[in-house]
């Protein structure tokens, strides 16, 4: 059985290029152009990762992932941010709010398939 993985990011070519990676690993993609249109998406569905940006409009990834860890399903989802930022109090942010796992772009997918493997 695959394993499934909501990537939200505003960009559809970061989605298609992080969706076409997971795929190639086997994972099964659910996608999402914000964080707002994310938490549609659980829906009490399985999740084994969430894969988030964090600037996006409408909402972004960390009141996303605050939202997302609040729902009994979710709480236990690891949520990995891919993100162009690498400011510390971002992270510390992030941290708090219940992110696992800081991968900032550009990225090699040989290190996203690494993360998502030491999360999933």
């Amino acid at each position: 059985m695959s394993k499934n993985v909501l990537v939200v990011d505003d960009s559809s070519s970061v989605r298609q290029v992080v969706g076409l990676v997971l795929k190639n690993a086997g994972f099964d993609v659910v996608e999402a152009c914000n964080g707002e249109e994310a938490l549609k998406l659980l829906d009490g569905r399985k999740l084994h990762l969430i894969v988030s940006d964090l600037n996006m409009p409408v909402m972004d990834g960390i009141t996303f992932a605050k939202h997302a860890k609040e729902m009994d399903d979710y709480k236990f989802t690891p949520i990995l941010m891919l993100t162009t930022e690498s400011d510390q109090e971002k992270k510390k942010q992030g941290k708090e709010a219940g992110i696992k796992a800081w991968l900032v772009k550009p990225f090699q997918p040989p290190l996203l398939l690494s993360a998502v493997s030491k999360l999933t």
